[in-house]
């Protein structure tokens, strides 16, 4: 690939809602992980070309350009290439029957059909399991071949010869106008045998899996402006959600770098607090019900437990079942995406304390009681145990929202959100009549209120950090969770002073990092949440015409099938992991927001 194809952004996903697979522009799925989100991938090419492993479908002929689309309203994804003989047309999808499915079977459909023409077309996986660190057995068996090594089993089929070169499978077929050949990858159990590839079985995959996409997402309640980009921001954040735990994990990748060449890379690959919290807000205002109560669940089992030392009543992040992440390690073998090193698996950051998240998970609480069938007398008391914690330890340094791996400093928005934790929590408690010790908890939300506007405000803006003077674009959510009025004057001065630092067009940074060092070397790009945020901001501070142009601009820096990463370059390039649910919920939160203030 050249640079432009090999961009984070030249990928499509498709997902199962238990795992994901990135396909990028010229048809190679370059990141897989069998059976779940975290688990080693057997496909890695997006971070190391050579030797991740990656499953390529390309016509023989020379291709003159590719286009990719999602079939509408689904996570089908369809790659067609155009070539001089014809037009070769890849439909990619991970089989779902029906929500919850009890009989569900993890497997990767490839549909390729020549629609236009004629076409020879090869085919060629290279598994390389463990993060391709393991090796693999190829064996015929009935209905095709078994992959095997230490931690995987895999199962290929096809309607068309399939042959062992080496530790790959390879395949050659030459087909004429209407006719087409079908691949399927199954992830096995130890007891499982390999299921032959038939095409009527994969016709009534193909139509099981679009009636699902299609009636899950009839569930919207949106119907306003952006419906196509929310849509799809949609089914994004259900595609990042692990349907038998409940949990959402905050990107399908790991590694995809905040700087080409740099050393900012991260495994996303889990649920963070703050993440999963502000998705349950995206989808509860779309109307999606089922999956706020599946990830409440999951969270009220997480609420009734404690974390280890000084951390407080939560964690930052947990895995999928809800245990503590994988300790971060780098894997030197992998060079990264186009040379960024180092490769980690695992987050660091979970031994982190961030207070803001109790805010963002009292948040999701409350709303979920609002909205919901209700708290359960259990999920209080944890909630009462949890907030008494956040009052006694509010005033504490820690590493902030954006996870600093310096020195911790009392961030104003950790604050903030503690002032959200004790508020909501009072609402909760005088709307249902629930006990609590209301008395202390106003006192301490008081106070924070006071603090933040005595120790966090230096004359005309709000600072990242108490007595400090670089700003920081978190405190774009001060209007947003009612801590000040939109118009309020001191947020109008503080919303100027970002602008003239911090926002470049419609492009926000989370903070200046030459004034306030992050601990990590290199610079990233413009954080397309706050950007997001920052619509919003301006919104409901009432600039109508200015938010809807920088909504406009932001949604040109969507990739071509409308998806996001975490951030944007300085050139217009999407950076970081891919895609990412964070991006995918602020860019919901901001569009209902502003379809609503114009009418």
């Amino acid at each position: 690939m050249d640079d432009d194809e090999n961009d984070v952004a030249a990928h499509g996903l498709i997902g199962d809602l238990r795992s994901a697979a990135t396909v990028a522009q010229d048809g190679t799925i370059d990141w897989f992980c069998p059976g779940r989100f975290d688990a080693p991938s057997i496909f890695a090419s997006i971070l190391d070309d050579e030797r991740g492993g990656s499953w390529t479908i390309r016509p023989d002929e020379p291709v003159r350009r590719t286009q990719q689309f999602y079939l509408p309203d689904t996570a089908i994804l369809a790659t067609r290439f155009l070539t001089d003989a014809g037009v070769v047309e890849v439909n990619d999808f991970m089989p779902i029957a029906g929500p919850r499915d009890p009989d569900h079977r993890q497997r990767i459909v490839r549909r390729v059909q020549v629609v236009r023409g004629s076409a020879t077309v090869r085919t060629r996986l290279e598994i390389r399991p463990d993060y391709a660190r393991g090796d693999v057995t190829i064996g015929a068996v009935d209905g095709g071949l078994l992959v095997t090594g230490d931690t995987t089993r895999i199962g290929i089929s096809a309607t068309t010869e399939l042959e062992v070169e080496g530790d790959d499978v390879v395949g050659r077929c030459e087909l004429q106008q209407g006719e087409s050949v079908l691949y399927v990858l199954e992830v096995l159990s130890p007891e499982d045998e390999l299921r032959p590839c038939e095409a009527p079985d994969t016709a009534d995959l193909f139509d099981m899996t679009s009636d699902f996409w299609r009636s899950w997402l009839e569930g919207s309640s949106y119907r306003g402006r952006w419906r196509e980009s929310v849509n799809r921001s949609a089914i994004t954040l259900k595609l990042l959600t692990h349907e038998p735990s409940g949990a959402i994990v905050a990107a399908a990748t790991t590694s995809l770098p905040e700087e080409i060449g740099g050393e900012r890379n991260w495994d996303y690959r889990y649920v963070w607090i703050r993440d999963a919290a502000f998705s349950l807000y995206a989808l509860l205002s779309l109307g999606f019900t089922e999956e706020a109560d599946a990830f409440m669940r999951w969270l009220s089992e997480r609420m009734g437990e404690d974390a280890d030392g000084d951390l407080g009543p939560l964690r930052v992040m947990y895995d999928i079942d809800g245990n503590p992440p994988a300790e971060e390690v780098e894997l030197d073998h992998l060079r990264g995406f186009r040379g960024s090193r180092p490769v980690r698996v695992g987050n660091a950051a979970a031994g982190q304390l961030q207070l803001d998240i109790y805010g963002e998970i009292i948040d999701s609480v409350y709303l979920f009681d609002k909205h919901g069938p209700g708290i359960s007398h259990d999920a209080w008391n944890d909630v009462r145990r949890i907030v008494d914690w956040v009052a006694e330890n509010w005033d504490r340094d820690d590493a902030g929202m954006w996870e600093i791996r310096g020195d911790v400093r009392p961030h104003t928005t950790s604050r903030l959100m503690c002032w959200v934790a004790l508020e909501r929590t009072i609402r909760i408690a005088r709307t249902r009549g629930l006990p609590g010790d209301l008395v202390t908890w106003s006192r301490v939300r008081d106070e924070i209120y006071e603090r933040i506007h005595a120790d966090s405000w230096d004359g005309r803006a709000f600072t990242q950090v108490a007595g400090g003077t670089a700003l920081d674009a978190g405190v774009l959510l001060m209007p947003l969770v009612k801590f000040c009025s939109p118009v309020d004057p001191r947020f109008l001065s503080t919303l100027e002073a970002i602008e003239e630092r911090l926002v470049t067009d419609s492009l926000v940074l989370r903070y200046d990092a030459d004034e306030s060092p992050d601990g990590v070397a290199g610079d990233e790009g413009t954080f397309t949440l706050c950007s997001f945020w920052y619509v919003e901001a301006l919104t409901r501070s009432g600039r109508l015409h200015d938010a809807e142009i920088a909504f406009e601009k932001m949604q040109t820096y969507a990739n071509h099938l409308g998806l996001y990463a975490e951030q944007i370059g300085a050139t217009g390039e999407q950076l970081g992991n891919f895609p990412q649910a964070f991006t995918h919920l602020s860019m919901i939160s901001a569009a209902l927001n502003l379809d609503r203030a114009l009418g």
